[in-house]
Formats: structure tokens, C-alpha cells, sequence
């Protein structure tokens, strides 16, 4: 029997939202596309990770609310919490967005959607279930995995992954999280607000380690004063008997473990090695900025790639790869890509932190800071929280952090300034409608502005001028007296 070969203008292996997205594009200006995937369309943003987060950190942010709720001068009420009630709400969010991503919008729209594990067979050629696929051009869009520590015992106790926890049907009474990224920190807070006893066991000296270290304390601090046990510089060693064992000899005990200390890429089994597409030591796939791979013709993008773990960074690759493989475009990844951490004070953050900044221009580096939230989180009741702007030594903006509420949004707006090389001063001039959130960056400018002009030299150069101009200005009267 004969092997059926078709042949395509582009095959995109992986269904998140990078390969979506990129044969959604190859479809919409009329290329012959086929997209593979082995399990289902939507990829673990959908399935596993920022839907179902999103919608448990919705319900438990509300029940934090409710227990707090003389922060704007109501009587605070306990929630009676139901797990599996608000279970059903994660569950019927993927499902209300469940049908952009499905099958039957790819077909619709152009798309060959076919089931089944893709490996790639020799140059130009993917093979899925008997299937040969000719391809001019490819895009791997495989994403990555939770990555397990290697601990005694740990596979014996069953722990949880940001994959499998949306499978619990009832809340642990004591959950310890081995983690202190985003994952880690969202998902305690959420089920301590819940109703769970939260552990977080991180080994580094703070959490959010990728981020401003006084970001990482205020998550830290919060998480603290709603209950949960933060245990930093912790390493485990062990699991046994219902509790993680720490180097130091202490021991955890839990109802449930969480495993949350980063992802892999999902790069194995997939005949990277036929083609000649390098990986690096982590087993990430090798990209220029055109998101081009080591073989001809194939491109790689989202957290296959090991770059920014994000879904919307994952959909950005996308726009640069798909113009890129189909026509021999010359687009590259964008350097202002903002992300945010969904705890409570959020955590937004685009460019390059301050050691990042003191690392490459030392004292030069411009750095501006600002306690003070905007009067719309004082009247919501959640002040707190700073800006971080950071500057190059000609004050050209190359990265900030906001922390306190909306971060998320009030960053994106940031990420745009960075993108086209504005100032710090630019972001004093950008008018926020009042009151919002959004006004934080521009207060943080302010101050800096106002520092800069009121130092001495300016001031004299200011004197002078006012003085000069007092002479020139004076009023001069409509009438002047007789005799003159």
C-alpha cells in the first residue's frame, strides 16, 4: 500500500496559541496549510494555564474581597466557599473560549487540522500516522511541559503540576508549593484565600526572582500577612511520609504537593535531529531574531524556544515567523515585550530591571522610583505598591516594573513608550484620564522631573531668567500719566 504525500506552503506543528496563531495568518492570505497537533487545539494556555488560572484567581480575589470588605467601609463577610462551585466556574470559562481555539474554526477559516504525533522525517517532510507531509516551510510550536525536581520519593507522593491541579476535586486542606515564580506564587495565593493551609518552599533568597527584588518582597509580605507560611533559602532534599523534607532537617507536612519550580520545552521525539534544528543544554530550540532555526525552511516559536514563557509573546512570534517562512520576510521579534504576575499586589514589568540597567551603564543609569500609588487605589481601598522606571544614561526609557492593582495594563502602556525609544520625561507629558490606575508611571515622572529642575544649578539659571523676564514683562499701563 502506498503512502498517502501531500504536499503544503506551510506545516505547523504544535496547536497553543504560537502554532494557532500562525496558521490562522498562513491561512488568512491564502497559503496551503496544515497544522498537527497529538492531543487537543488551544495548548496549555486554554487547558491548563492562564484560563483556569485567571478564573480561580477571579473567585479567589473575591472571596479576599469579601473578607476585607471594611477597606471601603462595608462589613466584612466570610465566604462559604463550595471547591467544586467554583471548579465549575474554571471549567465553564475554557469552555466559553474553548471555541476560538477549536478545530472547527481552523477548517473554517482554511486550516487543515490533523491529529496525531508529527515527527519530521528529512528535509522538507513530516510524517503523522502514516502520513507524509511535503512542506516548503515549517513552524515548531510544540510549547514545553512542567519540569519535575529530581527528589527521593517525590514521584511516590503524586504531586501536582500546574497541568494536573485542575483536576482536584476537593480543596487540600494543606498545600505545599515547592516553587517561587509566578506559577507558584498565583496558585498559593489563590487556594490560601481559598480555604487551603499554603506553604511555599523556594530555595532562592526571594521570590518572583526574575523580578525587581522588592517586587518579589511585597508578594512575599502579602502572602505572609494572609496566612501563608513563606519559607525562603529552604531546599528540599526528600519527600516521605506525607511531607517535604528541608536540607536542614525540617520537615512539611501536606495533603497535597505542588510542583512549580519551571517549565521544559517539548522538544524530544520530535526528529529535530533528521533536519539538523539545534537545541541548547536545556533542550530549548535554537532561534535567531527571525525566529529561524539551525535547518533551512523551519521556524520555532512560543516556549519551545525557551525565550519569554508567555502566551501573547508565543502569539507575537507567531506574526513574525509566518511572514517570515512563507515569503522570506525579514521581520524580527520585537525587544519591548511586557508580562505581569496576576498576584495580589500584581507585578508588571517591561525591559530591563535596575541591575540590569546598573549591569550594562552603572552609575549612569537613570532610575526612578515612586511609593506613592495613584488616588484610584486609594479610593478603591488598595493603596500600596511603587513604580520603577529605568532609564539609559541619556534618560532614554529601557525598562519599568509597576506593582499594585491593574500592573498589567498600566505596564502595556509602558511597553509602548519603550518600543519607540521615548523618554522618562515622555511618560510625565502621556495624559492618563483621572482617576486610574495608569496614572502611577507618570506621578513616578513627575517627581523625577521635579528633582531635576530643582537642583541648584537650574535653580540659579531659573532665577535669573525670571528675573530677566520680570524687566521685560512689566505691566505697562493703557494710560500714562500727563508730562510724559
Amino acid at each position: 500500500m502506498r503512502r498517502r504525500i501531500d504536499g503544503y506552503d506551510l506545516v505547523v506543528l504544535g496547536g497553543g496559541t504560537g502554532g494557532l496563531v500562525s496558521a490562522l495568518i498562513a491561512a488568512g492570505v491564502g497559503a496551503r496549510v496544515a497544522l498537527v497537533e497529538r492531543d487537543r487545539t488551544g495548548g496549555d494556555c486554554l487547558w491548563t494555564g492562564c484560563v483556569p488560572s485567571k478564573s480561580l484567581l477571579a473567585a479567589a480575589g473575591l472571596a479576599h474581597r469579601m473578607r476585607h470588605a471594611d477597606a471601603v467601609g462595608l462589613a466584612p463577610v466570610e465566604p462559604a466557599i463550595d471547591f467544586s462551585r467554583v471548579m465549575g466556574h474554571v471549567r465553564s470559562a475554557i469552555g466559553a473560549i474553548e471555541q476560538q481555539d477549536s478545530p472547527g474554526r481552523l477548517r473554517a477559516a482554511g486550516v487543515e487540522v490533523i491529529a496525531g504525533e508529527g515527527r519530521f522525517s528529512g528535509p522538507g517532510q513530516l510524517e503523522v500516522g502514516g502520513r507524509l507531509l511535503r512542506f516548503r516551510a515549517a513552524i515548531i510550536a510544540t510549547g514545553s511541559e512542567p519540569r519535575l525536581p529530581t527528589l527521593e520519593g517525590l514521584a511516590a507522593a503524586g504531586p501536582l503540576t500546574s497541568d494536573t491541579i485542575w483536576d482536584l476535586d476537593g480543596l487540600p486542606a494543606r498545600l505545599v508549593v515547592l516553587g517561587g515564580g509566578p506559577v507558584a506564587c498565583e496558585l498559593g495565593q489563590a487556594f490560601g484565600r481559598l480555604g487551603s493551609r499554603v506553604t511555599i518552599v523556594e530555595q532562592a533568597a526571594r521570590l518572583l526572582t526574575r523580578e525587581e527584588p522588592r517586587a518579589g518582597d511585597l508578594v512575599a509580605t502579602r502572602l505572609a500577612a494572609e496566612g501563608a507560611d513563606v519559607r525562603l533559602g529552604a531546599h528540599a532534599v526528600a519527600v516521605e511520609d506525607g511531607a517535604l523534607v528541608l536540607a536542614d532537617g525540617h520537615r512539611i507536612p501536606f495533603d497535597r504537593l505542588l510542583v512549580a519550580v519551571g517549565r521544559s520545552p517539548r522538544s524530544v521525539g520530535l526528529g529535530l535531529e533528521t533536519v539538523g534544528v539545534a537545541l541548547d543544554g536545556e533542550g530549548a530550540v535554537e532561534v535567531d531574531r527571525r525566529l529561524r532555526t539551525s535547518a533551512r525552511g523551519i521556524y520555532a516559536v512560543g516556549d519551545v524556544t525557551g525565550l519569554l514563557p508567555f502566551t501573547h509573546v508565543a502569539a507575537h512570534h507567531a506574526r513574525v515567523a509566518t511572514p517570515n517562512a512563507l515569503f522570506h520576510a525579514r521581520t524580527r521579534v520585537g525587544e519591548a515585550l511586557p508580562w505581569a504576575t496576576f498576584t495580589d499586589p500584581e507585578v508588571g514589568r517591561v525591559g530591563l530591571t535596575e541591575e540590569q540597567a546598573r549591569h550594562r551603564w552603572g552609575a549612569k543609569a537613570v532610575v526612578v522610583e515612586s511609593d506613592h500609588g495613584p488616588d484610584r487605589a486609594i479610593t478603591a481601598g488598595e493603596p500600596g505598591g511603587f513604580v520603577k522606571l529605568v532609564g539609559d544614561p541619556r534618560g532614554t526609557l529601557v525598562g519599568a516594573t509597576v506593582v499594585g492593582p491593574a500592573a498589567g495594563e498600566t505596564v502595556a502602556g509602558l511597553a509602548v513608550l519603550l518600543a519607540r525609544r521615548a523618554r522618562i520625561e515622555d511618560v510625565s507629558r502621556t495624559v492618563q484620564p483621572y482617576p486610574t490606575f495608569s496614572e502611577a508611571p507618570a506621578r513616578a515622572a513627575d517627581a523625577h522631573l521635579a528633582s531635576r529642575y530643582s537642583r541648584r544649578p537650574i535653580r540659579a539659571l531659573s532665577r535669573a531668567a525670571l528675573a530677566l523676564l520680570r524687566r521685560v514683562d512689566r505691566p505697562r499701563s493703557e494710560n500714562p500719566p500727563e508730562g510724559r
